[in-house]
């Protein structure tokens, strides 16, 4: 187990200097979003890439990989949203919690984690996995997330926030990183020596500087929150208004906390035991990369869309700061575990 911990321990302490760097203002909290940009939009994508392009064909076209992940997720939505709706969560809150419990960090944290784990053989199923859940995953809950309105208004929001979800879809990078690196492995071809280059550069920050962002984004959420609290109760107090917004329960954050690190993995690993056992063909090795993907924290790019469609980002930001510090423990564990 001490050799998995000696592998894990860096990654989470690039989170945690993230965290502490943001939080004692070291990192001004304006800077943050240009990290997550360079991340999302430069060096993420070259790392995708080049994984991509290494990777044998038959690996990133895996439908079993992609049948039992896709089961698995939505059994995830479907039961956190029956499990955490009620009158004071509703569709809005309630979508973005089953995303939260349901989208893992493997962009941001998985890749780099799981090849140093495993080798570069473990990216194949990684990436059927990202893909799934930045096209059916995250399209699905924003939608789910409409439903609070009343029949056609309700519907109406549905069918918009499809809209919305589907030209996220078109602008993010890393589908579009991920399409172009299955081309050209199923082409065999190779980037000129610059172009190559450069994107191996990119690549290369991809690890340390998303591990960062990751708990600089994480302190924000926090630091944002307290200030919105403070200024709302400050507005009370001379009556101009602004109630504070109550902090969320831990009837609230711990059930989901629960399914992400520890339901999820042993949803995929039972659907994919039960359908090796029935004859589909899912290597081992590969069950073994998606188990691991679902013990990983939550994917911190959920508390920005929960702001952006006006869900409870407190909440969600509490989750994911909890699965992150938990998944220190958690995951080494089921790394030892499964090897």
């Amino acid at each position: 187990m001490l050799p998995v911990f000696l592998v894990t321990f860096p990654f989470f302490a690039l989170i945690a200097a993230g965290y502490a760097a943001a939080r004692a203002r070291l990192l001004p909290l304006e800077a943050i979003p240009g990290l997550n940009t360079f991340v999302l939009y430069f060096a993420l994508p070259c790392m995708l890439l080049r994984f991509g392009a290494g990777t044998p064909i038959a690996q990133l076209l895996d439908g079993s990989v992609a049948l039992i992940w896709g089961a698995s997720a939505l059994a995830v939505v479907a039961g956190v949203v029956m499990l955490t709706r009620n009158a004071r969560i509703g569709w809005n809150d309630a979508a973005f919690g089953a995303l939260v419990a349901a989208f893992p960090n493997t962009g941001f944290m998985g890749v780099p984690l799981l090849v140093a784990i495993l080798g570069a053989q473990a990216a194949g199923p990684m990436i059927i996995t990202i893909a799934f859940d930045l096209v059916v995953t995250s399209s699905l809950c924003i939608a789910l997330s409409r439903l609070d309105g009343a029949g056609g208004a309700g519907q109406h929001g549905a069918s918009q926030a499809a809209r919305k979800a589907l030209r996220g879809i078109v602008v993010n990078p890393m589908p579009w990183s991920i399409l172009l690196g299955v081309l050209l492995s199923a082409a065999r071809w190779q980037l000129p020596g610059p172009i190559d280059r450069t994107i191996a550069m990119l690549a290369d920050a991809a690890s340390p500087v998303a591990l960062f962002t990751i708990g600089a984004v994480l302190a924000r959420s926090a630091l944002l929150a307290r200030e919105h609290v403070a200024s709302a109760a400050v507005a009370q107090a001379m009556g101009t208004g602004g109630a504070a917004m109550p902090k969320a329960p831990l009837a609230d954050v711990l059930p989901v906390v629960a399914v992400k690190l520890l339901l999820h993995p042993l949803l995929v690993w039972a659907l994919g035991a039960g359908a090796i056992a029935l004859g589909l063909p899912l290597s081992h090795a590969a069950l073994v990369v998606i188990v691991l993907v679902a013990a990983l924290p939550s994917a911190s790019n959920v508390s920005m869309l929960a702001e952006r469609f006006g869900a409870d980002n407190g909440r969600i930001a509490r989750i994911i700061l909890w699965t992150t510090v938990a998944a220190f423990f958690s995951f080494p564990l089921a790394v030892g575990l499964l090897r």
